[in-house]
């Protein structure tokens, strides 16, 4: 798939473009594997939500699934703040790949870092293998997700996530038909899905979880937010605050 690619900076922040003004990804040039962007930051929320923290034995996702690289930032952030993954990125694009590579300094290949070309959903239906964490963020030059937004694919999420297993899908570009694929995607899980509050860029970030139960007090995740900040840089202190005040937390516990 032939996928044009532009790339712009300003204010020492590099923007990755598939040939329009939308904004793919973004790389702050000199903290390169910072998550820059408020959605990507969102999207690695289940390091709250499951055994992720330094402290926490086995140190969740051991196995991660990217579907979607864009500028490599959530790439990047799991690959030097989770050395014990094996991460798998699936891209359709060679030419994202390769723009990657050349401007947002896309980890080399190694034991536990592998690029796969070729569609996500494709590789999901086909591949039976299981992953701790599957994050979900590809869209063409039209921000539009095409078979990554729909039940079957969903459905096929959930097979592949382990007695850990969490997704996380980037609902960009979708503001007017969002609901929809939420609906999609509590129909696939069974209900075990969340829709965090929207971010300052629109973009809403879903969770699914799979295998064992999530429960934590709102009070346990502004403890691990805190923690997670000083562990990694990542701040998801707001992200908490928001799902706080958007009173969708019953019983003060986020239950999935």
């Amino acid at each position: 798939m032939s996928t044009p690619i532009d790339i712009s900076e300003a204010a020492g922040v590099r923007y990755l473009h598939f040939g329009s003004d939308w904004i793919q990804g973004a790389m702050r040039i000199r903290k390169p594997n910072a998550l820059e962007l408020a959605y990507t930051r969102e999207m690695m929320a289940g390091l709250l939500l499951r055994d992720g923290l330094a402290e926490d034995a086995g140190q969740w996702p051991k196995k991660v699934l990217i579907i979607g690289l864009g500028a490599a930032s959530l790439a990047k952030f799991a690959y030097h703040h989770r050395p014990q993954a094996r991460i798998r990125v699936v891209e359709i694009a060679p030419s994202v790949v390769a723009a990657a590579r050349q401007f947002f300094k896309l980890p080399p290949e190694d034991a536990r870092f592998s690029v796969h070309l070729g569609c996500g959903a494709q590789y999901v239906l086909e591949k039976d293998q299981a992953f701790d964490y599957i994050l979900v963020d590809g869209y063409d030059r039209n921000a539009r997700a095409g078979a990554l937004d729909t039940l079957p694919f969903y459905q096929a999420v959930r097979a592949r996530l382990s007695a850990q297993g969490l997704m996380a899908v980037n609902l960009f570009g979708r503001s007017k038909g969002y609901k929809a694929s939420v609906e999609r995607i509590i129909t696939a899980f069974d209900g075990r899905a969340i829709a965090f509050p929207s971010c300052d860029s629109g973009n809403v970030v879903a969770f699914a979880a799979a295998g064992e139960a999530i429960e934590r007090p709102i009070a346990e995740l502004r403890e691990r937010a805190q923690a997670l900040k000083s562990a990694t840089g990542l701040d998801l202190r707001p992200t908490v605050a928001r799902l706080e005040e958007a009173g969708n937390l019953p019983g003060g516990r986020l239950l999935l």
